[in-house]
């Protein structure tokens, strides 16, 4: 049987492939690509894939490996790429995750605003992998589904 992964979902420059480093305890050099990443934990997801809608195929393809889904927004830039009800395509549980969360205070309810309008349910999870605030309360979440080694 093949390894449900977590799927990384979010816009450029939000933080996917940090937070992937991190659920996968990669502590080696960060490295940009267009590429969809399968890790020991994650699949990183390239932004391309939501921010140009008829790409959306591919990443609904892609969430057939997956567990579940985090779904990223960026506190220090809310421009909104997902489509309206985007987190209802998939068939796994999809989860909430404000990035940067140390940045621009005043985006925090822009932020949970554009996660309920993606059709994202609470809890979300305001993290930092910068300071690592809400980085372990993400992978006690994660464990609780199974989806990481305790």
């Amino acid at each position: 049987m093949k390894k449900k992964r977590i799927m990384i979902i979010g816009a450029r420059n939000c933080g996917k492939t940090s937070l992937a480093n991190v659920l996968n305890d990669y502590r080696g050099d960060l490295r940009k690509t267009q590429d969809t990443i399968f890790s020991k934990n994650t699949i990183d997801v390239p932004s391309a894939y939501i921010e140009i809608p008829w790409m959306y195929m591919h990443t609904i393809a892609l969430s057939q490996d997956a567990g579940c889904i985090l779904l990223m927004v960026d506190q220090s830039n809310c421009s909104e790429v997902y489509s309206p009800g985007f987190a209802r395509i998939f068939k796994c549980p999809v989860t909430g995750v404000i990035s940067k969360c140390d940045k621009n205070m005043k985006n925090k309810n822009l932020c949970e605003k554009q996660l309920r309008a993606i059709g994202v349910e609470e809890p979300y999870f305001r993290i930092s992998t910068k300071s690592g605030e809400g980085i372990q309360a993400l992978k006690d979440y994660l464990k609780a589904w199974n989806m990481l080694s305790v």
